[in-house]
């Protein structure tokens, strides 16, 4: 697999719905621009993903700067958001529990390659393996918090949150959603980005500043038949990702989302190797399924100093769906 560029070498991320999906391919893109990754999921699929950076670093001469934890092109997948567990900070093993993400135990433990350190772009010498894993629920309060500090007791710090878990639920008219369902939804996308963020962002402030990126959707700019739920839920995370953009600002954490259209995921029915069809195309201006690669860059653009002077922003990767 091909190093990057560096974009986020020194960095620590942590993403939820890394199993598969938006949060795979983000996770897999993080790691090939430099950054360690703790990968956070319910579906006991994370680990795989870790194991693929890890694989992915041990490729790359243990001297390099921004390459180590690979990235091929994201393949579809199925991943929308995930919640996350952690159980010893100090393992590769952790739990989670969600919709838009996996949650693995990793007890293969550390080779020497892995365990080396690398001087990433603040200068900072990282420890630990290229990319750990955790099983989380992200509506729970006590596994997101052993989330972040499984990130902050491995790395010694955090930079990026990718608030990516999540789950659409049941569908139906909104007088025909089960009280438990609404629940549900808003419990695993809004509360799930809010204990994130605060847990997240004191972590942040330690380590001087960071960039938090909440998945919400285009279904928060506009109305969306059959899953108010889901769609009110969205609306949420982009009105607490502004609030939370005004709340720290001044203390250099820049938080914003990403609204993804219909994306060829999980939450779309897609298997990781999947391809969109071409008899089942969304009513996208574009006339095609997004991918979760593409939702992976604009979240990399939002994680790297390119975005340096951005935040509270809602930005729709959605190939025109809200402009119509």
């Amino acid at each position: 697999m091909s190093a990057g560029t560096g974009r986020l070498a020194g960095r620590v991320a942590v993403i939820t719905g890394a199993g598969s999906g938006i949060g795979r391919a983000t996770a897999l893109l993080f790691a090939r621009e430099g950054a360690r990754v703790v990968c956070a999921d319910i579906s006991g699929r994370e680990e795989k993903t870790a194991a693929e950076i890890r694989a992915a670093a041990d490729i790359h001469s243990p001297g390099e700067t921004g390459a180590h934890g690979s990235a091929a092109a994201a393949p579809p997948g199925n991943s929308a958001d995930a919640q996350g567990t952690a159980t010893d900070p100090r393992s590769t093993t952790a739990t989670a529990t969600g919709t838009h993400g996996a949650i693995a135990t990793s007890a293969d433990g550390v080779t020497a390659t892995e365990a080396h350190s690398i001087v990433g772009g603040h200068g900072v010498a990282l420890p630990g393996p290229a990319a750990v894993a955790v099983r989380v629920d992200v509506a729970n309060s006590a596994e997101v918090r052993a989330m972040i500090e499984l990130a902050v007791n491995t790395y010694g710090r955090l930079d990026v949150l990718f608030n990516n878990a999540g789950m659409s639920g049941q569908r139906g008219p909104l007088a025909e959603l089960d009280e438990d369902a609404f629940d549900t939804v808003v419990a695993v996308n809004l509360k799930g980005a809010f204990l994130g963020m605060k847990f997240g962002i004191p972590a942040m402030l330690a380590s001087g500043g960071g960039s938090v990126i909440n998945t919400a959707s285009a279904s928060a700019l506009v109305g969306w038949k059959n899953l108010a739920h889901y769609a009110a839920a969205k609306g949420g995370v982009v009105q607490l990702t502004k609030s939370a953009a005004l709340d720290y600002a001044k203390q250099g954490i820049r938080v914003n989302a990403i609204c993804p259209g219909m994306t060829w995921t999980g939450l779309a029915g897609a298997g990781d190797d999947s391809v969109p069809p071409t008899d089942m195309v969304p009513p996208q201006p574009m006339n095609r399924w997004g991918l979760p690669g593409e939702l992976a860059s604009a979240a990399l653009f939002l994680a790297s100093d390119e975005s340096s002077f951005v935040t509270g922003a809602a930005i729709p990767v959605d190939g025109g769906y809200v402009a119509r």
